[in-house]
């Protein structure tokens, strides 16, 4: 007996955004906007460590506008504790994630260092980025506004936790991820809402994408209605989100995990599990062994989310840096989320273990998937026994048929 495999692919909505330049072009000149620029001052744009489609261009084309309007602008990174939470470190990763001074024609400015902009109501501090507060005249914060993979609430990723984690720096993640959950549930929009009341915040880029990645919505809004609007935006990049094909597998084989592809390494809204201390994974899909095989060049080391696999491979392994993982993760406070797997020579010692692990289900009867990794699904490879269940489902395409599981002459999967 043997595995055979085809490769679907699945339909997404697919809105998107065909012109960037004239996207930002027009959204950063609406009337409401413009006028918060003013000849002179110096702006300084929020950069995060997400591989977010497009970020370096929307950055650019935002700046372009800004000195268009007679003001200078400067990138600041706004990243929390990512990059080793060192100045250094954070540039490497907006370097990374193409975001660099000759692309966006725009310095990148760095310190960790923070203000304290006060209190909230319940006593807890609120930081803002030192060279920011004491340097720029307005700030524009840029994200991407979707899911978050630690919980779900009003505002989960977004402009709002820019403001609150990334701009405030490691101190800031420190403060709120002590708190667990609580904290980036509870405590971080209350943080969030003060630094953009009080950071001198003149309005917000928010990024939706599509299910295949792309930029779907650009939109510019104004700092009192940041708030609002954010709720709105969720709900659409929600609607936009996509899912693995079936709610059941025995085993998922992801090709390379990494911060390129989510804050998790995996996205946990994606594999169904969060590996929080106190919080269930009861939800979907419902994944018995998952094989994490390779870590992103893009991450710089950080195997943050391999505590998420059953089993790994030496070549991941090796590949993490422990001190900047460590930091990360130690920042977070989810510490499950670092633990070490069972690591494995190659893809096939991975495969035959977890199939061992799969009591009594003959290998040809196994629900096997694989994925590029979990921002990428939109073509995925599933066993036998999953694409007779899916394969007649509105919006599946089989592109290749079924043939046998191989591997080339490292035993890895080809």
């Amino acid at each position: 007996m043997e595995i055979k495999v085809a490769k679907i692919e699945q339909t997404f909505v697919s809105d998107r955004v065909s012109d960037i330049p004239t996207t930002v072009q027009r959204e950063v000149c609406k009337d409401q906007i413009k006028t918060l620029i003013k000849p002179g001052m110096k702006i300084a744009i929020t950069a995060g460590s997400r591989g977010i489609s497009n970020m370096a261009l929307i950055i650019k084309e935002i700046g372009k506008q800004v000195k268009t309007l007679g003001a200078d602008a400067f990138i600041v990174p706004a990243m929390g504790s990512h990059g080793g939470a060192t100045a250094a470190g954070q540039v490497d990763v907006l370097h990374a994630l193409g975001v660099t001074e000759e692309y966006c024609e725009m310095p990148i400015c760095s310190d960790m260092d923070v203000v304290e902009l006060g209190k909230t109501s319940e006593g807890i501090p609120v930081y803002q980025d030192k060279l920011t507060n004491t340097t720029a005249d307005g700030v524009i914060l840029v994200n991407r506004i979707k899911s978050h993979t630690d919980f779900h609430g009003s505002y989960e990723s977004g402009l709002v936790k820019m403001a609150a984690i990334g701009h405030g720096n490691h101190k800031q993640a420190q403060t709120i991820h002590t708190y667990g959950v609580h904290g980036i549930r509870d405590i971080m929009p209350t943080v969030g809402q003060f630094v953009i009341e009080k950071g001198n915040v003149l309005f917000g880029i928010g990024i939706v994408e599509n299910g295949y990645d792309q930029t779907a919505i650009i939109e510019a809004i104004p700092q009192n209605e940041i708030v609002k609007r954010e709720k709105e935006l969720l709900e659409k990049a929600k609607a936009y989100m996509p899912k693995l094909p079936t709610d059941k597998i025995d085993i998922l084989f992801v090709d390379e995990i990494g911060k390129n592809y989510s804050g998790t390494g995996m996205d946990t809204n994606i594999i169904g599990r969060l590996r929080i201390l106190g919080e269930t994974d009861d939800f979907k899909p419902d994944i018995k062994y998952i094989i994490a095989a390779d870590l992103s060049d893009a991450s710089h080391g950080n195997a943050l989310g391999i505590g998420l696999a059953d089993l790994t491979t030496s070549r991941l392994f090796d590949k993490i840096d422990f001190k900047t993982m460590n930091e990360n993760v130690i920042t977070s406070s989810f510490l499950d989320r670092a633990k070490i797997p069972i690591v494995l020579d190659n893809d096939k010692q991975a495969m035959e273990a977890a199939l061992r692990g799969s009591w009594g289900i003959p290998k040809d009867k196994i629900r096997f998937m694989r994925i590029k990794n979990t921002l990428h699904i939109e073509q995925v490879i599933v066993s036998e026994s999953i694409l007779e269940e899916i394969k007649n489902l509105e919006g599946i395409k089989v592109i290749e048929n079924l043939h046998p599981l191989t591997y080339n002459v490292e035993d890895n999967l080809e």
